[in-house]
């Protein structure tokens, strides 16, 4: 099977994630800026949310333009990512509601770790899908900012039980470096035509 159906799927889902975390967000009972400051603390994670599921929308769009076939075992592994992508939604609106509690700021930890796992997997399904010389590989080589991405979400998970603010700020910069989509796979692409 080409990989059309599964880009398309993948993007659905994506899109519906990001139109269920916005219902989070309730209109200020005020109507002066001190209203607006109220919402923050639900806002401030949908943000950051937002972002994370951009990041994983593009980079997904990326890996996926270096596959011409998928099998079963690529779809179970996007299922498997996009399983923990749904639960942002609900770990995000979690920590909206209780932003300086540490088990609702290790759970959103959590997901993101598992859902980086979970894309580390797929790409690693892929690469054997495509066999030797596989464009993948040539792109990401050992992709040192995946797995370094998954180590701090560690970290952050364990520092959430010692300062939630600090589990923020790694979530943050984790986020940061991530922003502008992937051009390891848009330069190996380029080199291969």
């Amino acid at each position: 099977m080409g990989r059309a159906r599964l880009e398309a799927f993948s993007d659905g889902v994506i899109a519906i994630l990001i139109t269920i975390m916005v219902l989070e967000l309730k209109v200020p009972q005020g109507n002066d800026w001190k209203a607006l400051r109220e919402v923050l603390p639900v806002f401030l994670p949908y943000l950051l949310s937002f972002v994370f599921l951009g990041i994983y929308w593009a980079n997904h769009h990326h890996m996926l333009h270096t596959v011409d076939q998928v099998d079963g075992k690529v779809l179970w592994a996007n299922l498997h990512l996009l399983f923990w992508l749904s639960l942002v939604p609900f770990v995000t609106a979690w920590m909206g509601r209780c932003p300086t509690a540490q088990v609702p700021t290790a759970c959103y930890g959590i997901v993101l770790f598992l859902a980086g796992v979970a894309y580390t997997l797929l790409q690693s399904t892929i690469i054997a899908k495509q066999g030797e010389g596989s464009k993948l590989k040539k792109a990401v080589g050992e992709d040192r900012k995946g797995k370094g991405s998954v180590l701090l979400y560690a970290m952050a998970i364990a520092l959430a039980f010692v300062h939630p603010w600090l589990s923020d700020a790694i979530y943050v910069a984790v986020a940061l470096m991530w922003l502008v989509p992937d051009r390891r796979i848009e330069g190996a692409m380029g080199r291969a035509s």
